[in-house]
């Protein structure tokens, strides 16, 4: 028997605050990345993002950011992650999606501004971004 599944289109909601909060955080870490993981719900392929959270023991420098997962509390509000590159395209690197967390990212890129945020899968396909 084959089961049919269906693919939902992806859809990324970022609250204004949250976005914001995003900005501020990557141009003050400037010149080094930043990284902070996303909470919110997800219901049939949109994401709402409406929170943040700083990693505990996160490690950054001028083109690396991480974290290590094993000190998090399983808590299904994180549902991916958002780091800066502060030289450089939005694209994400072969690093970032060897290292991808949740089930987004978003990828900041200098000089911080509101048309500077950028959504991607695991797959590195770019998921579009709407400023609710």
């Amino acid at each position: 028997m084959l089961i049919k599944s269906k693919k939902f289109e992806r859809r990324i909601s970022l609250n204004r605050k949250t976005r914001d909060g995003i900005l501020s955080f990557c141009k003050m870490n400037h010149p080094n990345e930043g990284i902070l993981i996303l909470r919110g719900k997800s219901k049939r392929g949109n994401l709402l993002i409406d929170g943040l959270v700083v990693p505990p023991f996160s490690e950054t420098g001028a083109d690396f950011a991480g974290f290590p997962h094993n000190p998090l509390p399983l808590d299904p509000s994180y549902v991916g992650i958002v780091h800066s590159h502060p030289i450089g395209s939005a694209e994400p690197s072969l690093t970032d999606l060897n290292n991808f967390f949740g089930l987004i990212s978003i990828i900041v890129k200098s000089p911080y501004e509101d048309d500077d945020l950028f959504g991607w899968d695991s797959d590195g396909n770019e998921i579009p971004i709407n400023i609710v």
